[in-house]
């Protein structure tokens, strides 16, 4: 029996048009903690990879849940929401997650509660200051991107003099080395002419080693580096080591044109987020309980010749004593004063 060739071969094995397309195992796996998606493919290479007990064979294979999966024998825990971080780096601290020689690294410095994160950029050895983190990928490669706007501020001290030319060169946008720099915003004191300064300087893009390059090339060198922000996230008082998560408010507002293409809201990424008191209910809202002698006060406010009292009494202490027309005080008649100003 011959096959027709009107029939594809692959008849009957087409998915339908609404079925979900899911994501790439290995991008999956990386959410969900397991490791880079280098790392997956070399453990689905490896066979440590399984699903409902059968091991996965491509890195290509797509999911929509970590549902049955389990690697090297152990159950992969779902994906937790996304998250972002801010991060004082010190000095001293590369951010990698391997170093080939062995140097400290930004993520052992972490506390141990923390998931599997991804740096949003990098900063070098010698540079402190803010280092935003997050467990989303796409989020972080989003937050890299210059379409995004977001502005570099570091404070830099440098030591030598500058060139007045180069500065206004490089606060247009310049090419250094075959690589083009955009336009600068550089806060420096022109009128000094001193060999150690501190400046502030804004960058768009971060490239490799930005800032060193650019102040090199005005004839200043770098001896300390401090990011301040990135994008909305300021450093603000945070000491060197200091880890601060992200509101979720606050992400949102700030990243909102991500979430909006994913179609995540703040109730997917905070479930127990409660409402705003605007939105809440104002019904069983406790009341004040009336006074247990209410009977007693309301027939005081009744009482003719108690009123009388209470205004006497206050008479007498202004002086003036209504039953004698005399002064309370000296208990002489009481003179009737003249306003001021008139005779």
């Amino acid at each position: 029996m011959t096959d027709d060739p009107k029939i594809p071969a692959d008849q009957g094995m087409t998915e339908p048009e609404n079925a979900p397309k899911g994501e790439r195992i290995a991008k999956m796996l990386a959410r969900a903690g397991v490791g880079s998606r280098r790392a997956v493919e070399r453990m689905i290479s490896a066979g440590m990879v399984k699903l409902d007990g059968e091991p996965i064979t491509t890195p290509a294979t797509l999911i929509t849940t970590v549902k049955g999966i389990t690697v090297d024998g152990m159950v992969v825990q779902p994906p937790e929401p996304t998250k972002i971080w801010k991060y004082h780096k010190p000095a001293g601290r590369i951010t990698s997650y391997y170093d080939p020689e062995d140097r400290p690294t930004v993520f052992q410095a972490l506390p141990s509660n923390m998931p599997r994160v991804l740096s949003v950029g990098r900063l070098d050895l010698n540079t402190e200051g803010l280092l935003l983190l997050t467990n989303d990928g796409e989020l972080a490669r989003w937050l890299e991107l210059p379409s995004t706007g977001w502005v570099r501020t570091y404070k830099v001290r440098c030591h030598g003099y500058f060139d007045r030319e180069k500065v206004a060169e490089i606060r247009r946008g310049i090419t250094i080395e075959d690589v083009k720099y955009r336009g600068v915003r550089i806060n420096i004191n022109e009128s000094r002419e001193k060999s150690n300064i501190w400046l502030t300087i804004s960058i768009t893009e971060g490239k490799n080693r930005e800032v060193r390059k650019l102040l090199e090339y005005i004839g200043l060198q770098v001896t300390r580096l401090i990011r301040l922000s990135y994008g909305p996230f300021e450093v603000d008082q945070m000491m060197r080591g200091d880890i601060v998560e992200i509101p979720v408010k606050e992400m949102m507002e700030h990243c909102a044109e991500f979430f909006k293409d994913k179609g995540i809201t703040a109730t997917d990424l905070d479930p127990d987020a409660k409402k705003s008191p605007a939105n809440q209910s104002r019904t069983g809202w406790a009341k004040a309980k009336p006074k247990a002698n209410q009977r007693r006060i309301n027939k005081k406010k009744r009482d003719p010749n108690r009123q009388e009292d209470v205004k006497n009494k206050t008479d007498k202490r202004f002086g003036n004593d209504k039953r004698t027309g005399n002064d309370s005080r000296t208990g002489r008649p009481r003179t009737p004063r003249t306003p001021t100003g008139k005779k």
